[in-house]
């Protein structure tokens, strides 16, 4: 029997349940790691063996176990370092290199990540059985460790529900709190008149009270066991269906006085997302602006009450400026990709429907088709006010944009067979910034790098590559001419350059070409002496873009009115600002952009490219795992010494974390992971190898043999 008086198997079950919501539900693999998730206490809690297992299920399922078994290890470590040695502040030599040997064996298979994310989730949903002291350490360890983790491999909704969980537990009175304002917040029944517009402007916040220690048996009317019942099952904001089901079934005992308010204040919090779904299917549903014949599914979310509470406390905010603390999805369908083009067309429709139904929030318009962050995530982000006179942001991206963002490292890697080339050693690259950055949930928060429009648009200038957006109709443009500080934009549009495909495929290694024709298009202008508003030909029209209040450069007509029609800028990368203006350059001295140009700027990519093989994507995907496993060690490493965690605002550092004096690099192309001695070079892997004095390339670049190697490195022996 479990503490809470449940029978043991029912947490054996109900981990096997979470585990099938977060893998694939069909294939081998996905079915050993449910199977793996309900027997993963048999080897540690009863007389059964891994050979027993082996021998009734599989050696898959067998390892599976064991390596959860093994993960285990990380709390007890943990749990042990502190209550052992106060004084050290860091793990030990031979803890460390138990730690990363464990961590080694998660690159191999990420599903024991999976099935212990799985197992603490639901320790975590009956924390009430134990005492108050134990509880509060658990959630501290699960928000500092497990969460974090969650987060790295992109499984968002678990981590959303793991730290409401630790939050209800630590902080009972401010999640409450927080619970009852966004239910009043959202509530129809609380609104008074329907404004126009929000103003983004910060206004007077309400004051919460900073973390501090609940005293140890204090006696409230709320329980941690009716909090916890106030945390929405990740699984709801997975599943329309299910959330729909749950709400009909909350709605009948809303009103029920014997209902805790907490829960009735969840209850009214989901309502208020149902709501927002409906409303917008129905207007998607009569509407015939999008593209006929495109499939479009609508999802929701609620933000956890830990991290809008984090965004007040980093923003000095008020809970009516967290903007984001409900979201609707729309995701279009491009058929695998075929229709990756229309689908973007789509997309921008889509947002001119949504502006229509309901008034945009200024200043919160994000482009990130046409500007992808670090990571390569890419999806229209808007906050308008929703149908009860609150805000509600609307995410609007295609599938193969939603399935980047939302699969989640482990899931990514596990279950994709496609084969294709190891990207580009920038991709490489990328991906130390995408993992390192703790993943921002593309529903988290997505704050502009520069608040100020005005200060941020004044360094455009002429010829800068930007896109025209009217309705639907993406078309391709250039500044012409900046005017009253970057307030006022004279822009050159081609008619006959559509720009869905473009858009869709920005990061390609076929963009060269696309930045020929919008330094064409300059060219043609420039040499055309069309200076003016109305100038132009039958396919080329100049015209004039105001920055407004929404921080959009929105059209102006000749009566200086603004209308919907706006332009996008295209933030360049300090690589692409450098090929743009080569291109640039090129054409207005009448080079061939293909053979002059285009060699020179892809010089080392070329060479990168020639010497890749044809291999499963998993290698690379390795690779990401590999650096995310190697720096959520450095954060483990400074847990082991943290006395007090800083809800609020957790940093890591892992300046005294003992070293293992060793580094850890994959081969290529079979994936072997291989551990090295600090300061191993190119020329020491190569003998580890068998294959001494053989060219090494590292990271995809040939390198002299005294180059010495870091952790994470991919390294290639030539033969």
């Amino acid at each position: 029997m479990r503490k809470t008086g449940d029978p043991y198997i029912s947490h054996c079950i109900y981990t096997g349940k979470i585990v099938a919501v977060l893998v694939p539900s069909n294939g081998e693999k996905a079915i050993n790691t449910v199977v793996a998730g309900i027997l993963h206490d048999v080897v540690d809690d009863t007389c059964e063996s891994l050979h027993s297992i082996e021998r009734e299920f599989d050696a898959d399922v067998a390892k599976l176990v064991a390596g959860v078994s093994r993960l285990s290890y990380i709390n007890q470590l943990l749990r042990r370092h502190r209550r052992k040695n106060v004084s050290q502040a860091t793990l030990s030599h031979d803890e460390a290199n138990n730690v990363r040997v464990m961590l080694l064996g998660m690159v191999d298979d990420p599903r024991v990540v999976l099935i212990k994310l799985a197992d603490r989730l639901h320790n975590m949903r009956t924390i009430y059985a134990l005492p108050y002291a134990k509880a509060q350490a658990v959630a501290e360890e699960t928000l500092a460790i497990w969460c974090s983790l969650a987060s790295r491999l992109g499984l968002w909704a678990l981590k959303a529900e793991l730290e409401d969980l630790c939050f209800a537990v630590l902080q009972p009175k401010i999640f409450h709190q927080l619970r009852a304002d966004l239910a009043s917040m959202w509530s129809s029944t609380n609104k008074a008149s329907n404004l126009r517009r929000i103003s983004a402007k910060p206004s007077a916040i309400k004051q919460y009270p900073e973390f501090e220690e609940t005293p140890e048996g204090e006696e409230e009317n709320l329980s941690m066991k009716v909090l916890l019942q106030a945390v929405l099952p990740f699984d709801l904001l997975l599943d329309r269906k299910k959330r729909i089901i749950f709400f009909k079934n909350l709605e009948m005992c809303l009103d029920t006085p014997k209902k805790p308010k907490v829960v009735r204040d969840a209850g009214t919090a989901l309502a208020s997302l149902v709501v927002c779904e409906e409303a917008l299917e129905r207007e998607l549903f009569i509407s015939t602006s999008y593209i006929p014949g495109m499939e479009v599914t609508l999802s929701g979310r609620l933000k956890s009450l830990y991290s809008v509470y984090s965004k007040m406390k980093r923003k000095d905010i008020g809970i009516n400026k967290v903007y984001d603390a409900r979201a609707l999805r729309v995701i279009v369908g491009d058929k695998n990709g075929t229709l990756h083009g229309q689908a973007v067309q789509c997309c921008y429709n889509l947002l001119n429907i949504i502006h229509r139904l309901w008034t945009p929030i200024d200043g919160e318009f994000d482009d990130y088709i046409v500007n992808p962050k670090p990571s390569g995530y890419q999806s229209l982000h808007t906050a308008v006010q929703g149908p009860d006179s609150s805000p509600i942001e609307i995410q609007i991206r295609t599938q193969r944009m939603h399935e980047y963002a939302e699969h989640g490292l482990a899931a990514h890697w596990l279950y994709k067979e496609t084969e294709n080339l190891l990207p580009f050693k920038n991709s490489v690259v990328d991906s130390e910034i995408m993992v390192s950055s703790d993943f921002p949930n593309q529903i988290e928060d997505q704050d502009s790098v520069e608040n100020d429009p005005f200060i941020k648009y004044r360094a455009l200038k002429s010829g800068h590559p930007v896109l025209r957006v009217e309705a639907g109709h993406l078309l391709a443009a250039v500044i012409v001419r900046v005017d009253n500080e970057g307030r006022e934009l004279l822009v050159a549009v081609s008619f006959g350059l559509a720009a869905s495909e473009a858009v869709a495929d920005r990061r390609s290694s076929y963009q060269i070409k696309r930045w020929e024709v919008y330094a064409s298009l300059y060219k043609k202008v420039s040499d055309e002496w069309w200076c003016e508003p109305g100038h132009g030909d039958w396919c080329t029209c100049l015209e004039k873009y105001t920055l407004c209040r929404d921080g959009i450069y929105h059209k102006q007509d000749q009566f200086q009115r603004l209308l919907p029609t706006f332009i996008q800028i295209i933030e360049l990368t300090e690589q692409e600002e450098t090929e743009y203006w080569c291109v640039v350059s090129a054409v207005f001295e009448g080079k061939t952009i293909t053979s002059d140009v285009s060699n020179s700027i892809y010089e080392e990519r070329s060479s990168f490219n020639s010497n890749s093989t044809l291999v499963d994507t998993g290698i690379n995907h390795k690779v990401q795992l590999l650096r995310t496993m190697l720096q959520w060690e450095e954060q483990l490493r400074s847990e082991a010494g943290h006395r007090q965690l800083n809800l609020a605002a957790k940093k890591y550092v892992n300046g005294d974390s003992v070293s293992l004096d060793e580094v850890a690099i994959v081969c290529w192309p079979h994936g072997e992971i291989m551990r090295l001695r600090t300061g191993s070079t190119a020329a020491d892997a190569a003998r580890r190898i068998g294959l001494d004095g053989k060219l090494v390339s590292v990271n995809g670049q040939l390198v002299l043999p005294n180059t010495e190697l870091r952790d994470g490195d991919v390294v290639e022996v030539r033969m």
